[in-house]
């Protein structure tokens, strides 16, 4: 009797409850109703309140639906799931061969085809890349073997787990880590990596009180036996014409302490060097790093108008051949991992195909190839890619968004927030968590090993002893007919010039 009255009383709160909560819930629908009924900034809630919200929520979650259910393998951008599958195996050393036939489509105009050899490289006559220099009129000049390095990316808008990861990672594959602009970290240096700094247009790591550039501070810089090289920003591919911009929300007192800017404040790079007007102010400038730091010196830049090119070269030799930048950073214009405005991101500055043999060629027609080491940098982050641009001339190759990957980037496309739900790019601790630097560290090392090994196995099936042998004449194109034409074809290499050496 004493259980079946509590089993009534039970039910009897249990339905109070219920009709408690069913009221609530009519309260707020009628709440949101009023609100969306007499608000005048949205016409769909104005016009269908309540049921209107659910397509913002349907339009935030569309983006991951395509991503994960309706996206064929080879149709989404920017990386489609094949390319980040890849990148994700070859980070977690896993199997990345595949089984039943290749699922890329052959036929689309551009579509690089590789040549292989009748008589392919036997294993046991292959070698190690050739070691190449750079900056040989530097007093500090670099020599690496490496062709596959890790592009431009700043601590402020990675998170500090994700750079010393980043770190870490290069250091166990040999490979260098570019700083990007936001100045030098001790994360950058505490893997024991290489290091490349690049400085951009805020001058950021190495200006002085009033933002200009100051020798003192490249002495600094370059006082650390790690950073090998220093690079000057001129545009990159999310945004030529623009400068960096950095949230307010991730300028924390240690970064702002980095840089040398204000905390909790958005700062905004100028959209160029103000002091860099004309092709000889860019060879002044590089000429005052390279005297004061004594490491070799080159420039980042996107090709867009590119008649520039001819006075720079021409310039050189009027000055002198050991007056001429270490090397050129050739980045494409299609988007990158900063925030940048949209009309930048997505129709600024030519496509990597066009612009890395357009260089090439210019520095072969003026006989600087030899002098000047040319790095590519956007979206290689398979081994066809990188090996297209070593077949195109390129010396080096580096990678933002392959590294993301083995990081752990879901390409969730929230970089330019602090909401990054793999704490690559976040500065929230609660999602950094996620991000575990001994972990990483060993796939961003694996994601290059793997990278140089399969490239390497492309180099030797077209017949060649390692990747750096690789030519124009071993890749086709395919035109708008359907069929292929030899690269060399549509980019005739120059005739051959005398290898440079310095004096």
């Amino acid at each position: 009797m004493q259980l079946d009255s509590f089993l009534v009383k039970t039910l009897e709160i249990m339905a109070a409850l219920f009709v408690f909560l069913v009221g609530i819930g009519l309260l707020l629908v009628l709440v949101i109703y009023l609100i969306d009924k007499t608000q005048s900034s949205h016409t769909i809630r104005r016009n269908y309140p309540v049921i209107g919200r659910f397509r913002y929520l349907f339009e935030h979650l569309g983006e991951f639906f395509r991503q994960y259910f309706f996206a064929m393998d080879r149709e989404e951008l920017p990386f489609n799931r094949a390319q980040r599958s890849w990148a994700y195996q070859a980070a977690k050393n896993e199997n990345t061969t595949a089984a039943f036939g290749s699922t890329k489509d052959l036929r689309p105009e551009g579509t690089v085809i590789f040549v292989n050899c009748p008589f392919p490289q036997l294993e046991e006559e292959t070698h190690k890349p050739t070691a190449v220099t750079v900056g040989p009129y530097a007093r500090r000049p670099y020599q690496t073997d490496k062709f596959f390095n890790i592009s431009a990316m700043s601590y402020g808008a990675l998170s500090r787990p994700a750079v010393r990861a980043l770190s870490s990672g290069a250091a166990k594959a040999g490979i260098w880590l570019n700083t990007g602009e936001g100045g030098l970290a001790p994360y950058h240096l505490e893997g024991g990596c290489d290091v490349v700094f690049q400085i951009g247009t805020a001058k950021y790591g190495v200006r002085d009180e009033a933002g200009n550039l100051s020798d003192d501070k490249l002495r600094e810089i370059a006082s650390h036996e790690q950073v090998k090289m220093i690079e000057l920003k001129l545009a990159q591919g999310a945004k030529p014409g623009k400068g960096g911009i950095l949230p307010a929300g991730k300028v924390t007192e240690e970064i702002a302490a980095i840089r040398g800017i204000p905390v909790g404040q958005s700062s905004i790079s100028p959209n160029r060097h103000p002091d860099v007007d004309s092709a000889e102010d860019l060879l002044d400038m590089l000429q005052r790093i390279r005297d004061v730091t004594g490491l070799p010196v080159g420039f980042k830049t996107v090709v867009g108008a590119y008649g520039w090119l001819d006075s720079l070269c021409q310039a050189i030799h009027h000055r002198g051949i050991e007056q001429a930048p270490d090397f050129i950073t050739v980045d494409g214009g299609d988007g990158g991992t900063g925030a940048a405005p949209l009309a930048l991101m997505d129709e600024m500055g030519l496509q990597l195909k066009e612009a890395l043999p357009l260089v090439i060629d210019k520095l072969n027609e003026y006989g600087l190839k030899q002098r000047i080491r040319v790095i590519c940098s956007g979206k290689r982050i398979t081994p066809s890619e990188v090996a297209w641009a070593l077949c195109m001339g390129a010396d080096f190759i580096n990678n933002a968004r392959g590294f993301m990957f083995a990081l752990g980037c879901i390409q969730a496309l929230q970089c330019n927030k602090n909401t990054c739900p793999t704490g690559i790019t976040t500065h929230n601790e609660k999602l950094q968590r996620g991000l575990v630097v001994k972990a990483k560290a060993g796939r961003v090392a694996s994601y290059a090993k793997n990278m140089v090994k399969e490239v390497e196995t492309i180099a030797h099936s077209c017949g060649v002893p390692e990747p750096r042998r690789l030519r124009r004449m071993h890749a086709r194109i395919v035109s708008a007919n359907g069929l292929s034409i030899a690269m060399n074809d549509l980019h005739p290499d120059m005739p051959p010039r005398p290898e440079f050496r310095p004096d």
